[in-house]
């Protein structure tokens, strides 16, 4: 053991703790749902999850995973291209695209998987691509990864700026035009409409990573493009199975056959890592046809959200606009940020408080997540405790 090295690492971790922004992690002994029991605090309201659905837990997604792991095994042990892949993986892949409206899809262990193996592959020598300045870190590792391409980034939701960058990257091929599709710390949506528009006006393609969109947004949970009516108009849609759809694990890249074959071909998560397990495959398979037989979820999901959104300003909170399941408060200071959540926690709700670097300094902020399946009464007594919580900090005028 390199005893300098070891110092170092906790002389930074002393520092955290001393600045008040040290991450402690929480251990839950039951699956996740609107309330859980965790070790450090007991039984809590879980208002910090991305279960927007509530089918984290729902039998039939359980039971589909456990026919899975019985059918399959724990894995497939290498990379599909050396040693074949499932059945059950290209059903899903199918089911993903025929989901959202493209012509393929394909798996991956994780939606950051997804979003690093799709930038370095489709981008080369004279490719550009232009990001929102707020986009998921998952595509900014993505974006780092294109090498070759050239990178630039455009200020959050300003389509005059991105209009700019289109200009000065004419000659490129291709350009690539990539947004989240809800903002995750911000709940807001991007201008998906606009920016479609300008895309095939200066011939570029479009990506949206829709992760925090896929079953929380449009008629029918299909996401935010279906949100604003432009199934089709997008080039590349990426994902998660790891939020509403099951929460297990496992994201995705959905676009035409010939994208998803040179991915195939050339993603190196794709090319150098396991197989999404089977046992998720299944679940998250159940969980796609779980949420087209059961529409309401998506309706309920709203209506706690506007619940929960009202009953926050009536108390005297300021919680950020947005069409999302995302409602963030902004605090200030991470250290208060962090305060705020652990006070909560001691009265039953499991929120978290998020700081820089997540956001910018200054902006650290409480986000609360809605799931369909909270009940009124689970939001009202979470409600009380941000009511005690905002007095006894000053946040709230007592």
């Amino acid at each position: 053991m390199n005893q300098a090295f070891e110092e170092k690492l906790q002389s930074d971790l002393d520092a955290l703790k001393k600045a008040g922004t040290y991450k402690h992690l929480r251990h839950i002994t039951t699956p996740m749902a609107p309330e859980v029991h965790m070790e450090e605090a007991g039984d809590v309201i879980v208002l910090s999850s991305n279960n927007y659905l509530g089918l984290a837990d729902q039998p039939e997604v359980v039971e589909a995973g456990k026919r899975g792991l019985e059918k399959y095994g724990a894995g497939t042990a290498s990379v599909r291209f050396i040693c074949g892949t499932f059945d059950i993986h290209r059903v899903l892949e199918q089911r993903i695209a025929d989901f959202l409206g493209t012509q393929a899809s394909l798996s991956y262990v994780a939606c950051w998987n997804a979003n690093t193996g799709l930038f370095p592959t489709i981008c080369d020598q004279g490719s550009a691509i232009i990001s929102d300045e707020l986009n998921h870190a998952s595509i900014i590792d993505g974006v780092r990864l294109a090498t070759k391409a050239r990178r630039e980034r455009f200020k959050h939701s300003d389509m005059g700026q991105l209009e700019e960058k289109l200009k000065s990257v004419q000659g490129c091929f291709p350009i690539v035009v990539v947004t989240d599709g809800v903002f995750s710390m911000e709940g807001d949506l991007a201008k998906l409409p606009e920016m479609s528009a300008l895309a095939k006006k200066y011939g570029a393609i479009t990506v949206v990573d829709d992760s925090h969109g896929t079953g929380v947004m449009g008629k029918t949970g299909r996401g935010t493009i279906e949100h604003y009516g432009l199934t089709g108009e997008i080039d590349v849609i990426t994902g998660t199975l790891g939020k509403a759809l099951g929460g297990a694990a496992g994201g995705f890249v959905a676009g035409s056959n010939a994208l998803i074959d040179t991915l195939i071909q050339r993603s190196r998560p794709q090319l150098f890592s396991n197989a999404l397990p089977a046992t998720v495959a299944c679940s998250s398979l159940e969980a796609i046809e779980y949420l087209d037989a059961h529409p309401e979820l998506v309706d309920r999901l709203r209506e706690n959200t506007h619940y929960f959104r009202d009953g926050l300003v009536r108390i005297g909170y300021k919680p950020h606009d947005s069409e999302s399941a995302i409602v963030p408060i902004i605090v200030g200071e991470t250290a208060f940020a962090i305060t705020l959540s652990d006070r909560l926690l001691k009265k039953g709700i499991f929120v978290t408080g998020f700081g820089y670097p997540v956001v910018p300094e200054g902006t650290a902020r409480i986000r609360v997540q809605i799931s369909a399946a909270l009940t009124k009464e689970e939001m009202d007594r979470a409600l009380d405790a941000f009511a005690e919580v905002g007095k006894e900090t000053g946040l709230l005028k007592a």
